[in-house]
């Protein structure tokens, strides 16, 4: 038996939004949810920002059935796959965003995968819990919750963190989302 990293509690809506704007979700983004529990983030990160693709993990049959049944109902298949499967063994070779909604022992559970899983330049999002040792490269307190946003590597234990890397790919990335946005 597996043992869960954090009980099923929904993001509301707004804070949901607020974390795929802060990673900056776009079209070419691959969004890996884990512990994706009724997959509001896989569906918002496809519906409402364009994400090429998102991938969930739930070991919950229920929230599993629940949340397949709900993609499948919005005929969102081919856009978002769905793991019922401990997220520990979860395949983060593809995101370039990784969102969690775990505990502070959970996402130091996680740690050493995202670690030594995590593509250059993903971004790691947790609601309100942090990852213990790392450094932030945003966090923005939103409607009573906090947000933080991970860029690995500068994030990591792993790596010193730069804040001249941080802006300049905050830079970066708001120019190609102003520049998107305003194409659409």
């Amino acid at each position: 038996m597996v043992n869960s990293l954090a009980p099923f509690v929904p993001s509301r809506p707004e804070v949901v939004k607020r974390m795929l704007e802060i990673a900056y979700v776009g079209p070419k983004d691959i969004v890996i949810d884990l512990g994706c529990g009724d997959g509001r983030i896989l569906i918002a990160a496809v519906k409402d920002f364009g994400a090429d693709k998102a991938i969930g993990y739930e070991m919950r049959k229920d929230l599993y059935k629940q949340t397949l049944n709900d993609i499948e109902r919005q005929n969102l298949e081919d856009k978002i796959t769905l793991i019922n499967d401990d997220l520990l063994k979860a395949d983060l070779s593809q995101a370039t965003v990784i969102t969690l909604y775990l505990t502070t022992s959970g996402n130091e559970r996680l740690k050493p995968k995202l670690e030594n899983e995590s593509k250059n330049r993903s971004r790691i999002v947790s609601h309100d819990f942090s990852i213990t040792g790392w450094n932030p490269s945003m966090k923005e307190e939103f409607s009573s919750h906090s947000i933080y946003l991970y860029i690995m590597p500068e994030s990591s234990a792993k790596k010193e963190s730069n804040p001249r890397f941080r802006y300049k790919y905050f830079r970066h990335q708001a120019s190609k989302i102003q520049r998107y946005f305003s194409k659409n």
